[in-house]
């Protein structure tokens, strides 16, 4: 597979089978290269400044316009009803989301979406939504595409092979990969896979502004990775499924031939790829802790500045060194919703009941912090140099809005464990009075 960099660039592609496909000086002449069609997909209003305006080009073989009407289709665990059960303050932590054993069970990318918590609404473009996939087949002459936002994936187990419109990419366990609203997609896996969804609707994902960090660190540009145009001009007698998230419902039409006929394309408005390992991480170097916004990937914004919609932080593997510092994450309560997943590893807070494959939820004022263990050793270590979270990778998804629970989440995926706030019981006071 071959990738073209750059985060936002203006990129152009054309399957080198068909060279010469993209048309020269415009972009919808009276008779297409190769006779195609063009087709412009929009991911921001036609208005929308130079910097935030988002489009691309496609000259496909046939137009997606060329479907049967969408039918409803049952959307199975996927919800944006965050009133179907009572709301829980409580610092509530998930077991490893279990993967269902195919061939008694068999499960593909779509039906394996589970909604665990969200909030706002799709039709009025503002909100998000919190998914864990978890699936053990292939989606087979079916694509998907969302109506209602970006879908960023987050792998944890299994690695996937995702077909665009726009080509194919290659997503393992410690990358990323956006998939903007819109974009026709579909994910062959080989074996059992599961992983974490971030859905923003009304918002795209962007680079955080560096300020004072300077031209330099976080996430750099040059390490996205965009996919090259790939074709197929496949004819499918039996019917290819097109499904559409749509106001939080999922619909389904047939058409007779695959969705992937993009022969080429140009434009801004493209899926990427991200592998965590390239994050140039900064820290505190002399005491006490950078806010973990320092460790922000990528952000949806909202209009009011410095307030995201959500973000995506991960903790990497890096080097601790803060003098008379309580190195762990302090205690703390948040204006901000916090839902925590680990892709691998021991996260140094909370090194035992938090599992690769299972998250944590921490919503808005509610308490939390390091377990009683890590407090009891963090207090007493000698303090040197040291490598923390090697072999590990956590990540949040943080959001300035309140997050709900979905009776998925609570009940029915039965991985709750309900034994979570028994990890800070044993915290004992040092309060001594007569301190100098």
């Amino acid at each position: 597979l071959q990738y073209m960099s750059g985060f936002g660039n203006e990129h152009a592609s054309e399957d080198p089978r068909c060279p010469g496909a993209l048309p020269e000086g415009q972009n919808n002449p009276q008779v297409c290269p190769y006779g195609l069609y063009a087709e412009q997909l929009s991911g921001s209003a036609f208005t929308c400044p130079r910097a935030t305006n988002r489009r691309s080009w496609l000259y496909r073989i046939l137009p997606s316009v060329c479907h049967k009407p969408f039918k409803p289709l049952e959307e199975g665990h996927l919800t944006h009803d965050w009133d179907e059960i009572e709301p829980d303050p409580n610092q509530l932590r998930w077991k490893p989301f279990e993967i269902p054993k195919a061939p008694q069970n068999k499960m593909d990318f779509v039906s394996g979406l589970h909604t665990l918590c969200g909030a706002g609404e799709p039709r009025g473009r503002n909100g998000i939504a919190v998914h864990i996939f978890v699936c053990n087949t292939s989606m087979t002459d079916r694509c998907l595409y969302n109506s209602d936002g970006d879908f960023l994936i987050v792998p944890q187990q299994g690695k996937l092979l995702i077909t665009t419109e726009f080509g194919k990419m290659l997503v393992e366990p410690n990358e990323i990969c956006v998939i903007q609203q819109g974009m026709r997609f579909s994910v062959e896996v080989f074996g059992e896979s599961r992983g974490y969804i971030l859905e923003v609707y009304g918002a795209h994902f962007e680079l955080p502004d560096l300020g004072p960090i300077g031209a330099n660190g976080l996430a750099n540009p040059r390490d996205f990775l965009v996919p090259v145009a790939w074709y197929e001009d496949r004819q499918v007698p039996g019917g290819y499924t097109v499904i559409s998230k749509y106001q939080g419902k999922l619909f389904a039409a047939q058409q007779d031939y695959s969705p992937y006929n993009v022969v080429a394309w140009h434009g801004n408005y493209t899926p990427y790829k991200y592998h965590l390992e390239k994050f140039m991480v900064i820290n505190a170097v002399a005491f006490d802790h950078a806010d973990p916004s320092i460790f922000t990937v990528l952000t949806a914004k909202t209009t009011r500045a410095g307030v995201a919609l959500a973000d995506f932080v991960i903790f990497p593997p890096r080097w601790g060194v803060a003098n008379n510092t309580f190195r762990p994450p302090y205690y703390h309560r948040n204006c901000m919703s916090e839902f925590m997943g680990l892709i691998k590893g021991h996260y140094e807070a909370k090194e035992e009941g938090f599992q690769p494959g299972g998250g944590s939820l921490h919503s808005m004022m509610t308490p939390h912090g390091p377990d009683a263990d890590c407090f009891e050793k963090a207090s007493k270590a000698k303090l040197e140099p040291e490598r923390v979270a090697d072999g590990t990778m956590a990540f949040m998804f943080e959001s300035s809005l309140s997050l709900a629970v979905t009776k998925w989440g609570l009940q029915t995926s039965n991985r709750l464990d309900k034994n979570y706030y028994k990890c800070w019981e044993p915290l004992k006071s040092h309060f001594n009075p007569k301190y100098k």
